[in-house]
């Protein structure tokens, strides 16, 4: 049985796959209309009619939610909170904008459904449901066209029973069903409303995509990424997709975890770079899980690594705006047509400036096995610099730094902004165009030094089979800290039963797991959490994790506990990463390539060009110079020295 790892991504579908004992990688443009042809055809040409198990990162659920092609979705909840989408929070996203208008709803007033019920603040019913009216319900809804429901009444996560009952009957009727207290058992009506009616919405558009692998793979062979950086089985996945919207991003950080516990590096600044976008993430010894993400305009309340993605990849749009200045994405080629140098656009993007600079070669591109068309940039490129007032060079640089921008803001927003000094950190960068950006913006945020892992180009499908298997579940439970520490027992063993069935189906025993115990906890009369390890000094922990976030702790004040969670992990099959022991200073003869002029800082430097694959442990290469890979291209600009550590890691060592 083959283990290969796929992640979709906007321009390229990437696989990495174990063929006799040796790992190998291969790269196949996505299919946008279909992500599905893509991984299968690239799953043909790397091992035929060989059994395969797959670890898939995929964007289906990502895309649906963003540009709103999901299915038609209905909410059924308590007569007269049909309005909970609607109205929200009070909280605007773009204070100043005097024109500011909300995302809309996913679900239309005219699809949601107030009917009789209800429980108490406690879970006490006091009035019961009317099965008559939920089945009048059904027909309206089904008039409408409606192929999947959620499900969310008051309260349900302290007593599903009427929820249950609700569900069951719209099962019959032959809907999709999202009842909340099966997606997350925790209060807040309007974020608990917000993620199952997401999880409603992709239902369909995941059980179409998945089934059509499972059909290919078989549903045992085919496991899905999550975006709290475990992976589980696709039957999962189809069921709560909700836990999927950062599927492929949530790969790559964490390999970047993975390989620098490995290598010795375990605080990380991790930056993805690929050709629609950049995701960039901070690792400070963990990984960053967050329950308050915001997608498509969506509050989604389940664990998610802390990611923040901007529109800066190699596709990235060139343009000038209204005044004349020069804009960079978030506007991307994609695959299709893709940047100029593909042979199909007509736009310039960041790869044709990185082309035009130097810093690509175009016949060794994908290692060959796709030529860049050099020769058909400089049209697009001089009519862009024209306008401009700029020549070419100046442009191609301009538009790598505009970029560079956007990427150096995000890296503040996960650091600066959150008290964490970049100098403290290493820069981990992946994706296709990350190693040609590295550099600079270490130079820019003072980061001492950049690590590239092999295989960069793909490093989220390798961080896929990195990943263990994991399954989380949370509650509201609403006590004083002090009540927790004599009732932990009691109140953690039916979330940790939850777990341990739910692992026990994907083929752990209980002696194979381990359980992981955490709280969220504030101040009392405070309106949001901070979620802490539960250990015998949790208490102490929040003070200390408060003061880091916002500057201040209050010993003396009663703190409570909000939620329970329970995070339960199993350790699958990896691939084992190899230590070399003997460093070598003189780099090999066949690792150089060829030297040629590239531009650095308005300057034309001659600059030497090596193959990654023959570089050896202990080899150190000074600035400039280009180390070209199959699946990345890394820039060493003046001044830079790169060197290979024993994990055939590519280290920068940037001078600040």
């Amino acid at each position: 049985m083959n283990l290969v790892g796929v992640d979709t991504g906007g321009t390229f579908t990437d696989f990495i796959f174990r063929d006799d004992g040796e790992w190998k990688i291969y790269k196949a443009p996505s299919t946008p209309d279909n992500p599905a042809r893509a991984v299968l055809g690239g799953l043909e040409k790397i091992a035929g009619d060989g059994g395969q198990k797959v670890v898939h990162g995929s964007t289906v659920a990502t895309n649906a939610l963003l540009e709103r092609k999901g299915a038609v979705t209905a909410l059924l909840t308590n007569r007269g909170f049909t309005d909970v989408l609607e109205i929200g929070r009070q909280a605007r996203t773009e204070l100043y904008n005097l024109f500011y208008r909300r995302e809309a709803p996913l679900i239309p007033g005219e699809l949601r459904f107030g009917v009789r019920g209800r429980l108490l603040a406690d879970g006490r019913e006091i009035e019961s449901l009317d099965e008559q009216e939920i089945r009048q319900v059904a027909r309206a809804m089904r008039s409408r066209g409606v192929e999947s429901v959620a499900v969310v009444f008051l309260y349900s996560y302290l007593n599903p029973g009427p929820e249950q009952r609700a569900a069951e009957i719209l099962r019959e009727e032959g809907f999709a069903v999202s009842p909340s207290h099966e997606i997350l058992q925790e209060f807040r009506e309007f974020e608990r409303t917000s993620t199952t009616a997401v999880n409603a919405y992709l239902v369909p558009r995941m059980e179409g995509y998945l089934g059509r692998l499972e059909k290919n793979l078989g549903g045992e062979n085919l496991a899905v990424m999550q975006s709290n950086g475990g992976r589980t089985r696709s039957s999962v996945a189809r069921r709560e997709p909700v836990r999927t919207v950062l599927s492929g991003p949530a790969g790559g950080v964490v390999g970047a975890y993975e390989l620098g516990k490995i290598s010795g590096y375990r605080r990380l600044m991790t930056l993805d770079m690929g050709g629609t976008s950049t995701d960039v993430a901070l690792v400070d010894r963990g990984l960053p899980l967050t329950t308050e993400t915001i997608m498509g305009g969506q509050p989604l309340q389940v664990p998610i690594i802390d990611i923040h993605t901007v529109g800066a990849g190699g596709g990235s749009l060139a343009r000038l705006d209204e005044g004349g200045a020069l804009r960079v994405g978030p506007e991307s080629a994609g695959a299709d047509p893709g940047p100029i140098c593909y042979g199909r656009g007509e736009i310039p993007t960041v790869t044709d400036a990185n082309l035009a600079l130097g810093r690509l070669v175009p016949e060794l591109f994908l290692g060959g096995d796709m030529k860049l068309a050099a020769d058909r940039i400089w049209p697009y490129l001089e009519k862009l610099s024209l306008e401009a007032g700029l020549e070419v060079e100046e442009l191609a640089e301009g538009i790598c730094s505009v970029a560079n921008a956007s990427m150096e803001r995000a890296l503040r927003v996960i650091s600066v902004e959150r008290g964490h000094d970049p100098g403290e950190f290493s820069l981990f960068v992946f994706g296709g165009a990350g190693g040609m950006h590295a550099a600079f913006l270490a130079r820019s945020l003072n980061i001492p030094r950049v690590i590239i892992p092999p295989y960069p180009g793909i490093f989220s499908a390798i961080g896929m089979l990195l990943a263990d298997v994991s399954r989380d579940t949370s509650r509201t439970v609403l006590i004083e800290a002090e009540e927790l520490k004599t009732r932990a027992e009691e109140l953690f063993a039916p979330l940790e039963k939850v777990i341990l069935r739910e692992m026990w189906s994907e083929g752990f025993s209980r002696e194979e797991l381990g359980l992981e115990r955490s709280v969220d906890m504030r101040y009392r009369g405070q309106s949001f959490e901070l979620s802490v390890p539960y250990s015998p000094d949790f208490v102490d922990e929040f003070h200390a994790r408060h003061r880091q976030r916002y500057g201040y702790y209050r010993e003396g004040r009663p703190v409570e506990v909000v939620n329970l969670r329970v995070l339960g992990w199993g350790r699958p099959e990896k691939p084992s990463w190899p230590r070399s022991e003997k460093p070598q200073e003189n780099v090999p003869g066949e690792a150089f390539y060829a030297s040629r002029p590239v531009v650095f800082g308005g300057r034309i430097e001659e600059t030497r060009l090596y193959r990654r694959e023959e570089l050896l442990y202990g080899n150190r290469i000074p600035g400039p110079a280009l180390i070209l890979e199959y699946s990345s291209t890394t820039v060493v600009p003046p001044g830079v020295e790169a060197f290979v550590d024993p994990w055939h890691n590519l280290v920068l060592e940037v001078d600040r």
